[in-house]
């Protein structure tokens, strides 16, 4: 993802759990800051990312609505220390595997920990494991941006929407401009396929009367400042904007870190660029999320994944 960052998954799938924790882990406490939008956020200790703030030893998204807060404590077991700094956020998941008491704890938290390095597995894995979007299965992507300097700027994105990735004309996901993606436009009797398959009535609802949320991390190792840090978090929220619609409703609760892990800096021409790779590297992230999925059918039913739904459109090699 990014110089100095590692990423570990947890998820449990089956017997009546969908969900999951993931843990984005700087090498040293990491200059962070948030921005969150939407009317239902959950989330935990983001006043300590307030400029002039604490640095962030760790940063959780996680599932379990309010109570998938808890797989924090498990990383700030996890750090040791006197008082490490773990905001959190969390999505909407409870009973999709089928047992709506099922969610992630302090040991989900602990182990994602454990497990974190340079790698970032996408998909159904992870906090991304019981997310879904208004018509299909949701997940985990990540995408990245390198910058005219040589630094770059990463994303990684939990797509729970109470929105919709996908553009109703073609079937392709909204933001699949945005990069090479390999994919098709579907063919017209492929995308009116589709569409009948989210219409039938039998489908069980992919969330759309529960709270829905997009959480996740952009991070870079360019200099920049807190308020530049800031600029970044509040422009991967115009690239979720780009990929999904609507966001930032009333029982969204839309959150996005932004973490530094190069030295300072306060040039604004830097900190305009950073801004800019953030919004795209975010809106690519959520394509890759979708296109990272798989279908899942547990208790709550089954939830068809983009590559389910367009097999035409998705032949090619997912890249962006």
């Amino acid at each position: 993802m990014i110089p100095g960052l590692r990423v570990g998954h947890w998820q449990r799938i089956g017997d009546g759990w969908l969900t999951g924790t993931t843990v984005v882990l700087p090498d040293a406490p990491a200059l962070a800051a948030v921005d969150v939008r939407g009317g239902g956020p959950a989330t935990r200790d983001t006043i300590a990312l307030r400029p002039g703030g604490l640095r962030a030893d760790a940063i959780v998204l996680t599932g379990g609505s309010a109570h998938g807060l808890a797989a924090a404590d498990g990383v700030v077991e996890w750090l040791g220390g006197d008082a490490p700094v773990v905001p959190a956020a969390a999505i909407y998941d409870l009973g999709r595997g089928g047992v709506r008491g099922n969610r992630p704890d302090a040991a989900a938290g602990h182990a994602a920990a454990a497990t974190a390095g340079p790698d970032v597995a996408q998909g159904c894995v992870g906090a991304g494991a019981g997310a879904v979007t208004a018509e299909m299965k949701g997940g985990i992507g990540a995408a990245s941006v390198a910058l005219a300097g040589g630094s770059v700027v990463g994303a990684l994105a939990v797509v729970n929407a109470h929105g919709s990735t996908l553009d109703p004309a073609t079937g392709l996901p909204l933001a699949a401009g945005l990069g090479a993606f390999g994919l098709w436009v579907p063919e017209p009797a492929e995308h009116a396929a589709a569409v009948h398959a989210l219409q039938h009535p039998d489908r069980p609802s992919a969330g759309l009367d529960l709270p829905n949320t997009v959480i996740g991390v952009v991070a870079t190792d360019a200099p920049v400042d807190h308020a530049g840090l800031t600029r970044a978090a509040a422009a991967a929220q115009r690239g979720m904007a780009r990929a999904i619609r609507p966001v930032h409703g009333q029982t969204d609760g839309d959150t996005v870190f932004a973490l530094a892990t190069g030295p300072l800096g306060s040039d604004p021409r830097q900190a305009a660029e950073v801004a800019a790779a953030a919004e795209l590297a975010f809106a690519r992230a959520v394509v890759h999320a979708i296109l990272a999925a798989t279908s899942v059918t547990t208790g709550f039913g089954h939830i068809a994944s983009y590559r389910e739904l367009y097999p035409g459109a998705t032949g090619g090699a997912a890249g962006g």
